[in-house]
């Protein structure tokens, strides 16, 4: 079957020597295990210059990022985001604590303890998630190693760093004593960040507290390993400048418990994971406050969740065959009150549940010499409901009083039986080249925000458009078809791996203008702007992406890598929301043996393909410059620096969220600036 090579993508040096890659990536501050369809990240934290990992999404062709905040980063994949691309964070599909995410699940694996960081390039087997309509991402942080048959030893690797736009730091310490059997290990984060600034003045409100402490046991005999872990993960006074509120604090709770056994012939695996989230927002504490005190809002949340996944692998000359079953219940809980008024209170959602029960099968075959086929099919089983919910403010307006009856009288359980598919060929007649083609059918349900958000509120899962949505109890599950067509091609002294890929959605679900005379009312009460309604409407999305390498010496590369995704409404003539404009890198590398250093381009257009529905402005064209470095001072010392955005070039990313908060420097409905010129610099000491 298909195996991954480690390799120095960006250098490319490495080919003059080995002549084999497969998908490597193309910057220094990863290793990418490569396959045909799959494209791993080996992250090298010391050159990462911010505090979200979800950033770093941006250097694998086809994924982007929605940034409503430092550390509120939201996974974006060909177009899709958020719940449509699913995320797996050492094992675990974490239920994020805030109904407009701002704990997004890549926030709980901080750039600086990241391991790998795995993206299923275009159709995620049905083996990897549940749902994945718009891919699949699994991120793993830092662990340890197990050590030799000698005894107990101690490795480990302690790491400092700091960068100028924010004034951040951070401090990660990773200690594990392990013998070839036995492995216990604490991985521990602090970091800090101020206001950001960009070249007309500061993003506010953008700084951020953060503490991360990881702990586990792994046991390993013969065929069997057992992996037992925990973390808390505490986010304080943290800006989300593009949201209605900021984040007070999220303290989380995650588990895991997995047994495997390997052979030659056969493998099982079996694990079980769980997260808990209390979080709090307000409106009050880190930007302006409203002028009248009775517009103070604070919001407490929860979410409770408990999954599972078993899945059994049987080996044989030509095959590999998989079946598994997997599942999730996960709870949800909101409440809005105000400080200074202790009558007020909004049930937001409440008990909100969602569960989730899946079977699948799949199987990797290798017909002949020169093709391979992947077939694989997943049955899902989506149950959900809530509880009644309530506000104080229904005793004095009929229309909120007619949103909660209404919402509390209907039948509020739905159940969604979803079928998945997924084929894959592969072809390849000659060693430096590899022919893809995949079809397939994902589903999605909706989420509980899309189904149970009773009023008018921005509750709407991240979406950062300013406007205000209400929910709608009898969505239908969103199905997608696609094709996609490709190939790699690996030569002496470069590589090239396009796609081309297109999905039609059916049920797409997405805000449209609002027909309920109640919910209208209240929302031009409280904001003076009509909200919109999640509906089902038919969508599609398709577009090009690439990454390329060259070698032009022995220690000199170029890369690069082109993205190009358009998504369009069906039903009328509009452009869906928050779509990546096209966009490249453009970089050159030179690696010596203990020092390595490259500076890029990165270059986006402009974008005027936007949704009207949404209100979403055009955003210009624009193009930075990056540099980065890394010298190896002594054995197992090694300092990284750079400064992105050298040219200190005031842009806006069209993936950013629009400012909410009241800011000298930026006007509300203003898009959210990157920052400006950004010196880092990080020092690691490995044992």
């Amino acid at each position: 079957m298909t195996q991954g090579l480690q390799v120095r993508s960006v250098a490319l040096a490495s080919l003059l020597a080995s002549c084999s890659v497969i998908a490597e990536h193309v910057d220094e501050e990863v290793l990418v295990v490569g396959s045909k369809n799959r494209l791993e990240m080996e992250i090298d934290s010391l050159k990462t210059a911010v505090p979200d990992s979800a950033a770093m999404l941006r250097k694998l062709p086809g994924a982007n990022v929605n940034s409503n905040g430092p550390l509120t980063g939201i996974q974006q994949y060909r177009g899709m985001f958020g719940p449509r691309v699913n995320v797996n964070v050492d094992g675990i599909h974490i239920a994020s604590g805030g109904p407009n995410l701002m704990d997004p699940p890549l926030s709980y694996a901080p750039a600086a303890m990241l391991d790998s960081l795995t993206i299923y390039r275009g159709v995620a087997p049905v083996s990897v998630a549940q749902e994945s309509i718009g891919g699949a991402i699994v991120a793993s942080t830092a662990t340890g190693d197990f050590g030799s048959d000698t005894g107990f030893g101690v490795n480990g690797a302690l790491t400092a760093g700091g960068q100028s736009a924010n004034d951040g730091w951070l401090g990660n310490g990773l200690v594990a004593i392990a013998n070839d059997s036995h492995k216990v290990y604490l991985n521990g984060l602090v970091e800090e960040g101020r206001d950001a600034r960009f070249p007309d003045g500061k993003i506010r409100p953008t700084e951020y507290q953060r503490r991360r402490i990881d702990g586990g046991y792994g046991w390993h005999h013969g065929p069997h390993t057992i992996e037992l872990s925990a973390a808390r993960n505490e986010t304080d006074d943290a800006g989300t400048p593009a949201l209605p509120m900021d984040i007070d604090y999220i303290d989380s709770n995650l588990y895991r418990g997995e047994y495997r056994y390997n052979t030659k012939q056969w493998s099982l695996e079996a694990r079980v994971f769980g997260n808990q989230v209390d979080h709090l927002m307000t409106n009050n504490h880190l930007r302006p406050p409203p002028p009248n005190p009775m517009m103070y809002r604070n919001a407490f949340t929860t979410s409770d969740s408990l999954g599972y996944k078993v899945m059994a692998e049987l080996y044989t000359d030509r095959a590999v065959w998989r079946i598994g079953s997997d599942g999730q219940r996960a709870v949800h809980n909101a409440d809005i009150s105000n400080p200074n008024n202790a009558s007020f209170y909004v049930t937001n959602f409440n008990d909100s549940e969602r569960s989730t029960a899946g079977l699948f099968a799949e199987t990797e075959v290798r017909l002949s010499s020169s093709w391979e086929l992947e077939a694989g099919a997943r049955y899902n089983r989506i149950t959900m409901d809530s509880d009644e919910v309530g506000t104080s403010m229904a005793m004095m307006n009929p229309a909120i009083r007619t949103l909660q009856d209404n919402f509390n009288d209907a039948d509020r359980s739905t159940t969604d039986n979803n079928v998945d598919w997924v084929l894959r060929a592969n072809w390849s007649p000659a060693s430096a080249w590899i022919y893809t083609a995949a079809i397939a059918r994902k589903s999605r349900s909706a989420v509980y925000q899309e189904k149970y958000l009773w009023l008018p509120l921005q509750s709407s899962g991240g979406l950062a458009d300013g406007n205000n949505y209400i929910g709608d109890i009898n969505l239908d599950p969103e199905v997608a078809h696609e094709i996609e067509l490709g190939f790699d091609w690996e030569g002496r002294n470069g590589m090239v791996t396009p796609r081309i890929f297109y999905r039609k959605v059916d049920d797409y679900i997405q805000g449209v203008p609002s027909t309920n005379m109640a919910a209208n009312m209240v929302s031009q009460m409280m904001s003076g702007s009509l909200p919109l309604q999640w509906a089902n409407v038919d969508a599609t999305i398709y577009g090009f992406d690439m990454e390329w390498g060259v070698a032009i010496g022995p220690q000199w590369s170029l890369y690069g890598i082109v993205n190009y995704i358009r998504g369009e409404r069906d039903d009328i003539d509009d452009d869906l929301y928050r779509m990546a404009p096209p966009n490249t890198t453009l970089g050159l590398r030179y690696e010596a043996r203990r020092w390595t250093a490259n500076i890029e381009t990165v270059a986006y257009t402009r974008q005027d393909k936007v949704s009207e529905t949404n209100g979403e402005t055009e955003t210009p064209g624009y193009a930075v410059v990056n540099f980065g470095s890394q010298f190896t001072l002594v054995e197992d010392v090694t300092l990284a620096f750079g400064i992105d955005n050298l040219l200190d070039r005031r842009y806006n990313d069209h993936l950013n969220g629009i400012n909410r908060a009241v800011n000298q420097d930026l006007a509300i409905g203003e898009k959210l600036p990157g920052w400006g010129r950004n010196a880092y610099a990080r020092l690691r000491w490995e044992f």
